[in-house]
């Protein structure tokens, strides 16, 4: 079992950063792929990056590409999603999601979930 809780979110300007981080439970979180999702109001939750259990493969969506940045310590039970040159299209609910195995992007592959955080981009 996997409990995880969101942090970071916020309003922000168009162009601007924030970080978010996933604080996760377990003694076995190193064993778990993490992924980064995403539901704007009316839409579906969509996949933002991922990261492989020890952090070596990362992949990302082509939309944040080159503006965003996971990562993950190990140590600290902790992953993270670094936006940087955020746009007001990023605005969502960003929720982390762990998956036991290898790293996927399919929502449906994830096994727990936080609760989410609100990201809002203003223009």
């Amino acid at each position: 079992q996997v409990q995880l809780v969101e942090s970071g979110g916020g309003l922000v300007q168009a162009g601007g950063s924030l970080r978010l981080s996933c604080a996760a439970s377990g003694r076995t979180f190193s064993s778990y792929a993490m992924g980064w999702f995403r539901q704007a109001p009316g839409k579906e939750r969509d996949f933002v990056a991922g990261i492989s259990w020890s952090g070596a493969i990362t992949y990302y969506t082509d939309s944040v590409k080159d503006r965003f940045t996971i990562s993950r310590d190990n140590d600290k039970n902790t992953v993270y999603l670094q936006m940087n040159s955020l746009k007001p299209e990023d605005t969502a609910v960003y929720s982390c999601a762990a998956r036991a195995g290898r790293l996927g992007a399919g929502v449906a592959e994830y096994d727990y979930w936080g609760q989410g955080t609100q990201v809002t981009v203003s223009s």
